[in-house]
């Protein structure tokens, strides 16, 4: 006979010994479709700085493992990057990126950000659909200027 295990699932909002999951889960997904930029090595030697910046990174946390994570970067002008999001290959599937992205814009909403906007790529469709699907329409499709495997970008649309 199977136990059930009851799972304990939070998300914790800047807590400093989540952010080496916060890298590895991030360098993981960008190592699986793209390649690793010069920009995400400068956020790995420094991920507290999100943080000190005036923004929010956030941990799913499931039986005391990180298994999604997602940031809000301050831009300045009350204006927020909803950035390096990902959930481990293992856990995807769960709603675990519904989770994330809900938490994000709540507290952009408790914060008034002026505007919340997003770059991705649109052959990450699965992601793109949950970015339409919670209010984000595309603003461009072009090369970013500072991500290399960016061709989109987004605007939340309450925003």
């Amino acid at each position: 006979m199977l136990k059930k295990h009851n799972k304990k699932l939070e998300i914790v909002e800047n807590e400093s010994k989540y952010l080496n999951d916060f890298i590895r889960l991030n360098e993981e997904w960008i190592i699986s479709y793209f390649q690793l930029e010069d920009i995400d090595r400068k956020l790995a030697e420094n991920p507290q700085k999100v943080i000190d910046d005036g923004g929010y990174i956030y941990s799913l946390v499931l039986n005391n493992e990180v298994v999604g994570v997602c940031a809000l970067f301050n831009e300045g002008n009350n204006v927020y990057e909803l950035a390096r999001m990902a959930v481990s290959p293992k856990h995807q599937g769960k709603g675990y990126g519904e989770k994330l992205i809900n938490v994000c814009l709540s507290k952009a909403k408790e914060i008034k950000a002026s505007k919340v906007y997003l770059v991705s790529n649109t052959k990450l469709e699965t992601a793109i659909a949950l970015y339409t699907k919670h209010g984000f329409e595309s603003v461009t499709k072009e090369q970013h200027p500072v991500y290399s495997r960016a061709n989109i970008t987004m605007v939340h649309n309450a925003s």
